[in-house]
């Protein structure tokens, strides 16, 4: 993209490289990929953070919300900021419509474009499924946990949206049956990666929400410690619990272990700007 006059501030408070993780940087943007997706060569993956892109105010920089408030001029600005990077064009994208649901569905060559060039004609759909080419799948978050999807053998890509509702409800699960279902996919082939969302420390709920989580399974209780009146869910554990039971085998299970929350000079965090603040996305490809 060329430039719009806009500097972001680049920032590198967490760490540039992991086992897990690398942290790319290019001019201003900044985004995460999973080491071990990018060792095949048909993939292209990411997670970005807030650098990049021309929003301001609490969305600064590369807000992928789509707000109102940014205006036409960034909103473009900064999906084409996203395509550029994925290797593809805006009209190449396809969104999810998130409202906490466990709906997932499988993109077709129809639905190139909807959510970024086009309109979408669903709604109520948390995760993207599809053995298309061309065609990046996209998923938005700002401490919600993106689950990412992909099996060598079929070549076949997923994304999920899972906050707290779409882990107690076991998105991840929804996605591995759905891949298996329409695609022939063999769980214990696919490789899982979870994204920056919030840490267990930051994951601080209610009674209420906590009853829910052990209504569920007992098992969740493993994964959860109590503080006063307020209980800390560990949302990382819980995915790779529900994928480990859906089939995929642990090695094959990433987790970047990036709290969104604790860096917000890397991330938008609903709960770390008190619900002013940008949203950052997930994308994968098939080339």
């Amino acid at each position: 993209m060329k430039s719009a006059g806009h500097h972001s501030i680049i920032s590198t408070m967490i760490e540039k490289e992991t086992d897990t993780y690398k942290l790319h940087i290019k001019g201003e943007v900044q985004y995460l990929t999973f080491k071990r997706l990018d060792e095949f060569p048909e993939l292209r993956h990411l997670f970005t953070t807030r650098h990049g892109g021309i929003s301001t105010g609490c969305r600064e920089s590369w807000d992928l919300g789509f707000s109102e408030e940014d205006g036409p001029e960034a909103r473009e600005y900064n999906c084409g900021v996203l395509a550029d990077v994925m290797g593809i064009a805006q009209g190449d994208m396809v969104w999810t419509q998130q409202t906490h649901t466990t709906n997932i569905r499988r993109v077709t060559e129809d639905d190139r474009g909807k959510g970024a060039t086009r309109p979408r004609d669903y709604t109520d759909v948390d995760g993207l499924v599809t053995d298309c080419r061309g065609i990046a799948l996209v998923t938005t978050h700002a401490d919600c946990n993106a689950l990412y999807f992909y099996d060598p053998l079929k070549h076949v890509i997923g994304l999920a949206h899972s906050g707290w509702k779409g882990t107690l409800h076991r998105i991840g699960k929804v996605m591995v049956n759905k891949m298996q279902a329409d695609f022939g996919s063999d769980p214990g082939e696919l490789v899982c990666g979870i994204g920056p969302s919030l840490c267990q420390d930051c994951f601080e709920v209610d009674r209420d929400v906590a009853g829910m989580f052990s209504a569920a399974d007992a098992a969740y209780g493993k994964f959860a410690y109590e503080k006063g009146v307020k209980t800390y869910i560990d949302l990382w554990a819980i995915n790779e619990y529900i994928l480990q039971g859906a089939g995929v085998r642990p090695e094959n299970i990433l987790c970047m272990g990036l709290c969104t929350k604790e860096n917000t000079d890397m991330f938008f965090s609903h709960r770390g700007q008190h619900g002013k603040r940008g949203t950052m996305a997930a994308a994968m490809l098939l080339k």
